[in-house]
C-alpha cells in the first residue's frame, strides 16, 4: 500500500485527482430514468449476519449512524466518514452538501456519489505523480461502481420505489462505507 499523507490536503493535490473523479462518473453516463436494470439482490432493510460482520470490521461503517440522519445527508455522512478515516479536515464535507437525496432531485444516490468523492480524496493524498494516481484510482472507482450494482439501483428514486426506507438506507450506507474504506486501504 502506498503512503497516504493524512496530515494535510493542498488545493493542488485535490485538483490533481479531480479529473479521475470524472473518469468514474463517465461510467454513470448510460443510466437513464427508469431504464436501469442490474444484478442487485432484493433490497433489504436489515443487515444479514454476514453484512453485520463486514460492518463490525469497518471503522467507517460503524461510525456512519452517528452522522446519517443526524443532521447529515447520505452524501455528507459517507464523505465525513472518509474524511475522518483519512484524517483530513472535516470542513471538506461541504463538497457533498448538494449531493444528498440524489443531488436533491432523487437522482444518483448520495452514498454512491460521495463514495466516489471519498476515494478521490484518498487518491489525492497519495505521494505519486498525477498519471499514477489516475491509474490507481480509476480501478477503485470501477470496483465501487461494480460493487454498488450488486447492492442497489444507482438512483434514489428507484431505491425509494422499491420501498427502501430509512433503515434500508442506513444498511446501504454502512455497506457502502465499508466498501469505500476497503478501497481506500487498497489504493
Amino acid at each position: 500500500m502506498s503512503k497516504i499523507k493524512p496530515d494535510f490536503y493542498t488545493r493542488r493535490s485535490f485538483l490533481t485527482v479531480l479529473p479521475a473523479a470524472f473518469v468514474g462518473s463517465s461510467m454513470l453516463e448510460d443510466i437513464s430514468v427508469g431504464s436501469y436494470s442490474s444484478g442487485f439482490q432484493e433490497l433489504k432493510a436489515q443487515l444479514s449476519k454476514e453484512e453485520a460482520s463486514v460492518v463490525e470490521k469497518s471503522q467507517m461503517a460503524r461510525d456512519l449512524p452517528n452522522y446519517f440522519s443526524q443532521g447529515y445527508s447520505c452524501a455528507e455522512s459517507i464523505l465525513m466518514m472518509s474524511l475522518r478515516f483519512l484524517k483530513l479536515p472535516e470542513e471538506n464535507v461541504w463538497a457533498a452538501a448538494g449531493f444528498g437525496g440524489g443531488m436533491g432531485q432523487r437522482d444518483l444516490c448520495g452514498f454512491l456519489t460521495a463514495g466516489f468523492m471519498g476515494i478521490g480524496f484518498a487518491a489525492g493524498g497519495l505521494d505519486l505523480e498525477r498519471k499514477e494516481v489516475k491509474s490507481r484510482c480509476g480501478p477503485a472507482f470501477k470496483q465501487f461502481w461494480e460493487w454498488w450494482r450488486t447492492q442497489a439501483p444507482p438512483k434514489c428514486t428507484d431505491i425509494l420505489k422499491a420501498g427502501y426506507g430509512s433503515s434500508g438506507c442506513m444498511r446501504l450506507g454502512q455497506l457502502a462505507s465499508a466498501k469505500v474504506e476497503e478501497l481506500i486501504k487498497n489504493l
